[in-house]
């Protein structure tokens, strides 16, 4: 059961249940990014792009902040529930996840919900009708200014 967590881009913030969960900002980054290209798998290469832009990172680099997404999110690397590690491939999240706007409207807040998925299942998972149109949303960076580029889809 994973119905109970909310990321929080603009506040840059993780909850599960009522508990702020700190975790640091490229562990965070790398969170949103898989949140966001959820409907495909992501290349090591396509995270290290995005999380650390392009630099130099060691292979255990990736696989100790994956880690530390899976277990600040209640997952862990022999269930793999809601990050599925693809071999060969890279990485895909595959927790179900519903989109709201916060009472305030100003930030954007993502509550997943495990969603099982067959194993040796090949393609992108079709987004459900229901609240997921596809639609682009506009997004501020923390200090409003500008949008934060691995909140854009």
């Amino acid at each position: 059961m994973f119905g109970d967590c909310v990321l929080d881009p603009g506040r840059r913030e993780l909850t599960r249940g009522s508990q702020v969960i700190a975790v640091g900002p490229q562990v965070f980054d790398l969170l949103i990014y898989l949140v966001r290209n959820r409907e495909r798998v992501v290349s090591k290469d396509d995270v290290l792009d995005a999380v650390w832009s392009g630099r130099t990172v060691s292979e255990s680099t990736l696989s100790s902040h994956i880690n530390a997404v899976r277990k600040a999110i209640g997952d862990s690397g022999e269930e793999q529930r809601l990050i599925r590690t693809v071999a060969r491939k890279g990485f895909r999240f595959v927790g179900g996840v519903s989109e709201v706007q916060s009472s305030d409207g100003d930030f954007l807040q993502n509550c997943f919900e495990r969603r099982p998925m067959k194993r040796g299942c090949k393609g992108a998972r079709r987004r459900s009708a229901a609240g997921q149109s596809g639609r682009k949303r506009p997004t501020r960076a923390p200090d409003g200014d500008t949008a934060h580029p691995l909140l854009a889809r």
